[in-house]
This record gives C-alpha cells, sequence and structure tokens, in this order.
C-alpha cells in the first residue's frame, strides 16, 4: 500500500518571513543590552572574520545587497565601529573593525551566547538542530539552482 504525498500548506515565503521576525526580535532583545541589533552584530562578526575586506565581498559574505550593505555600514561607521579605508587600488575601499569595533562585538558576543542558548532551551536543541539542517539544506539547493545570495535577485523561474 502506498501511502499518499504530504503537500505542504501554505506560503513558504510568508511563514519563513514570520519566523525571521520572531527569532530576529528574540536576539535584539538580548542585543538591546550593548545598544546593538542583530543586523549589527551580523555585520561585525563577517567583519572582523574577514577583514580588511572589500564591500562587495562582504555583501555576498552577508547575503545582501549592496545598497542594503551601505545602510548598514554607515550606522557601525557612525558609531566609530568600523572603518572605511583605501584600498590595493584608487577605486577600492576596504573595510576594517576599530578598537571601539572589536570591544563592541566581544560585549556583543555575551548576548548572542545567551540568545543562542535561550532559543535553544525554548525550542529545544534537537528542534534548533533539525532547522539548521533545513536551513542549510535550502540555501545550498536554492544557490545550486540560480538563486542570488548576494543581490536580491529572483531565483530562475516565476515568483
Amino acid at each position: 500500500m502506498k501511502l499518499p504525498v504530504v503537500q505542504p500548506r501554505g506560503c513558504t515565503n510568508f511563514r519563513l518571513r514570520q519566523l525571521s521576525r520572531l527569532v530576529t526580535r528574540f536576539y535584539d532583545s538580548e542585543f538591546a543590552r550593548v545598544e546593538l541589533k542583530g543586523t549589527q552584530f551580523s555585520a561585525l562578526a563577517c567583519i572582523d572574520q574577514a577583514e580588511p575586506v572589500r564591500p562587495g565581498d562582504l555583501s555576498r559574505m552577508m547575503g545582501m545587497d549592496a545598497s542594503t550593505l551601505t545602510r548598514n555600514l554607515r550606522v557601525l561607521i557612525d558609531h566609530g565601529w568600523v572603518e572605511l579605508g583605501p584600498g590595493p587600488d584608487a577605486r577600492s575601499r576596504m573595510i576594517s573593525l576599530t578598537e571601539a569595533g572589536r570591544h563592541k562585538l566581544t560585549e556583543a558576543r555575551v548576548c548572542w551566547k545567551r540568545a543562542q542558548q535561550g532559543l535553544n532551551a525554548l525550542l529545544g536543541a534537537e528542534q534548533v538542530t533539525a532547522l539548521h539542517a533545513l536551513l542549510d539544506h535550502g540555501l545550498a539547493t536554492l544557490a545550486a539552482h540560480g538563486g542570488s545570495d548576494d543581490d536580491g535577485g529572483e531565483l530562475g523561474g516565476n515568483a
């Protein structure tokens, strides 16, 4: 006897966005202790990992378009956490953390750990691990099928 194929119900995009907003609020409540947002923490952590890094490379690392990255970097530069310096040629720039940015990142890592542990406790570590596996699979599969993770472009086909 063949079991019926289960079809997903509802809009995956809408559900992922709902989850993303809730998880963002969860993390942002921890990052607020050090006057930071999750997006800012992610940028600081990526810059720390790759510095000095060109804006285009950072944009690809973070999976965001260049204009969004520029807006996010402006806030970090204005706070004195990031600096934009000269690159290897006259037309390029390099992004680096300042000492204040390194200090802010160190503070924020404590908040990130508390948020991650809290989410693990709330949802269950096994569920979070399963969610990570689903997300990793989805990211890899969509990227392999022409999905753009660096410029906000559409995936191949009609949406």
